[in-house]
């Protein structure tokens, strides 16, 4: 019997259910959990002796901590002496306008986002290091691009991708690989669909379509199925160069790249035709020059 384990966040769909099963298939005892049981039933149905679900809320510390108290026991009662991987993959969505991002979506995003996963480090960490272990996130290429109405989705994951930098640097000593995904359009469900606030200074007649086409913009771009996208993560880091921390996949993920690469007007350019925000801007710019 394989010994490897393995514990990934956000299980209840996308990415992580599929982490999960990509996981267990290749012989991982598989900790999934998510912030509802019933979510993650048909995961223990395909794999009863492999995965073991619970539930666990990244967003909140009394939750983590719990979380902990359950892997540990479980470990102890198989025997076991840590974690392989340690896969931060829950994410939240945020796509609002910078200065209209309400104060619930903001809290929610960074909690979940950012500063869970650096909880859940913080917790898990030492379980890592018993086996000199992998610590992954589940990054995005939104971290690195200045998409529109994408400031704190954004922000969130440029700050994980600095913290996983640095946690790799720190990690060294005790041979902990650390890896951060960074994510292009992966076909998933993680699409904002709430609407824009109704004082919104933004809440004008050209933005809908605009705003909706910023929301959808992975499922209109070729997103990678997440079947694939997972094989190509964990490939990696069972195989990966221990020194390469950031890893691109997905769709369109050479994007940041390229921002890098490139002026800021014309990548600012490209984004205001593909946004469709060319007559947004103008109408915006008419209605406040009048007022």
């Amino acid at each position: 019997m394989s010994d490897k384990t393995a514990l990934v966040t956000g299980c209840s769909s996308g990415i992580g259910y599929y982490l999960a099963l990509e996981l267990a298939k290749r012989g991982y005892y598989v900790f999934a959990c998510a912030r509802r049981l019933e979510s993650m039933n048909e995961l223990t149905k395909l794999y009863p002796n492999k995965i073991i679900t619970f539930k666990m809320d990244v967003s909140s510390i009394d939750s983590i901590n719990e979380g902990y108290k359950f892997v540990n026991n479980k470990l102890n009662e198989l025997n076991l002496s840590g974690l392989d991987i340690l896969y931060n993959n829950a994410g939240s969505s945020c796509t609002f306008p910078a200065i209209d991002v309400p104060d619930d979506a903001l809290i929610q995003c960074m909690n979940t986002n950012f500063i869970g996963p650096v909880r859940i480090v913080h917790t898990f960490s030492r379980l890592v290091i018993a086996k000199k272990g992998t610590i992954a996130f589940t990054g995005s290429a939104a971290g690195y691009c200045p998409f529109p109405f994408g400031s704190i989705y954004g922000a969130s994951k440029s700050a994980i991708g600095q913290y996983a930098s640095i946690l790799s640097f720190e990690l060294k000593p005790f041979n902990v690989k650390v890896k951060n995904f960074i994510t292009g359009g992966v076909k998933t469900d993680i699409a904002d669909k709430r609407s824009l606030p109704e004082d919104s200074i933004y809440n004008i007649n050209e933005m809908k379509a605009a705003f909706e086409t910023r929301q959808r913009m992975s499922e209109r771009n070729n997103p990678m199925d997440p079947k694939i996208y997972v094989v190509k993560a964990i490939d990696e880091i069972e195989n990966g160069w221990s020194s390469t921390v950031d890893v691109y996949l997905g769709t369109w993920s050479i994007l940041p790249r390229l921002v890098a690469i490139f002026p800021r007007f014309l990548i600012l350019y490209i984004f205001t035709i593909k946004f469709h925000l060319t007559g947004v801007w103008k109408a915006l710019s008419e209605k406040y020059k009048q007022e």
